[in-house]
């Protein structure tokens, strides 16, 4: 059964031909959900469209493994009158990052290192670190211990992200700049030339540790991070659409990125045939590198959910999983979270002040792309659209107490 309203094709129930990759769809009533209560997604996200807040989402609800809700809205590029629909291919972002997570806890599990190891092990350069001083007459002083893997795969390594001028570490970065060319071993020397923000292990710090362990997986497995992803993860899980570049023959199934002008309309910033993405790259951006379809993101997270394996392709161990959604850093980052192996954990419901539960993972990325998985009530659920900046609006957030709302049992 297929439903149409204006600017939105929306799909609730089985009878479909999917395409392929695609999970099976279920009624909602048929794992407790209600039907009515996911309609409000709809609702909403139409809103924003109709206000022009964004040119268009798409949303998506799994629950035991059976999609129960899928919704396309607005408009994948506003100028052309293109509509979202489910082959839509989205800048994910940071959403890259639990994927790198993955390939580096691949590794992990066949003996290559330990997550207490230390980076120079891998990168050479690492072992001259420094950490900044204000007092220190060079400004920079001895690291109290090296930095490790798991300081990487937490954001506790000390490294930043250089995305304002926040800190002198910071400027720093953009004076580089860090992201200036060439390819991941170029990245880590720009990256091992500059001091850390704090000292390893002393804070939780957003950064692009998650890039430096793209080139870890490319040292100790002697492939690129795009032939490992394609390899070991894309290929096994079914994701035919995810990389981080998109063929000329798929151009126009990419989403136009958009921002707001002064007057509050809407401007293209990065669009089919002369986006970014529309050519090959050099630098593997595992930190946020990745384009994607929401249903091949999907396959992933389904992946996570059901413990390392899809559809008979075990990634990783079931105690790998459960160690890479426990929280590992013991402090609330954000009120109720703490924070895994490339993933945040929701560790206290009441906290979040959000409907929830305690163990649920997630994250985001930079164009408000978003995703969570709850282990309690075996759901996968994201809406994604395609603006920045990030959290400039509530979307995510509705979008969450409405799934959560819809559970009737």
């Amino acid at each position: 059964m297929r439903f149409i309203r204006t600017g939105i094709s929306l799909l609730l129930i089985t009878g479909l031909v999917l395409p392929s990759g695609a999970q099976e769809r279920a009624d909602p009533t048929e794992v407790g959900m209600s039907a009515q209560r996911l309609s409000r997604i709809g609702s909403f996200l139409q809103t924003y469209v109709d206000e022009g807040t964004v040119a268009g989402a798409s949303a998506m609800v799994a629950r035991r493994g059976r999609v129960v809700y899928r919704e396309d809205v607005g408009y994948q590029d506003k100028a052309s009158g293109v509509t979202m629909t489910d082959s839509t291919l989205f800048r994910i972002y940071s959403m890259s990052k639990p994927i790198t997570s993955v390939a580096i806890l691949m590794l992990y599990e066949e003996g290559h290192f330990q997550l207490g190891d230390p980076v120079s092990k891998f990168i050479p350069a690492f072992d001259d670190l420094t950490v900044y001083d204000a007092d220190a007459p060079s400004r920079r002083a001895a690291l109290a211990r090296p930095v490790t893997i798991h300081d990487l795969l937490t954001h506790q390594s000390g490294l930043t992200y250089g995305m304002s001028n926040a800190t002198p570490v910071d400027s720093l970065y953009r004076v580089t700049p860090v992201f200036g060319g060439g390819d991941l071993a170029d990245f880590a020397g720009r990256v091992s030339n500059l001091p850390l923000l704090h000292q390893p292990g002393e804070t939780w710090h957003y950064s692009v540790a998650t890039d430096i362990l793209g080139y870890v997986v490319e040292v100790v497995s002697g492939m690129t991070l795009e032939d490992f992803f394609e390899q070991r993860i894309f290929k096994p899980l079914g994701m035919t659409d995810t990389g981080f570049s998109v063929e000329k023959e798929d151009l126009h199934r990419l989403s136009t990125n958009y921002r707001r002008n002064r007057q509050g309309e809407l401007y293209a910033i990065d669009r089919d045939a002369t986006s970014q993405f529309a050519a090959p790259v050099q630098f593997f951006s595992g930190g946020g590198g990745l384009v994607s379809t929401m249903s091949d993101y999907l396959r992933f997270a389904e992946m996570l959910r059901r413990g390392g394996v899809l559809d008979g392709h075990r990634l990783l161990s079931s105690k790998t999983i459960a160690l890479m959604t426990t929280d590992h850093i013991g402090y609330e980052f954000a009120p109720g979270w703490g924070f895994g192996l490339g993933v945040r954990v929701c560790t206290n419901v009441a906290a979040t002040r959000m409907l929830g539960s305690e163990g649920a993972y997630e994250w985001s990325g930079a164009a408000n792309t978003y995703f969570f998985i709850d282990p309690v009530e075996d759901l996968v659920a994201m809406v994604w659209t395609q603006f920045m900046p990030f959290a400039a609006f509530p979307m995510s957030n509705q979008f969450k107490t409405a799934v959560y709302a819809s559970i009737e049992e």
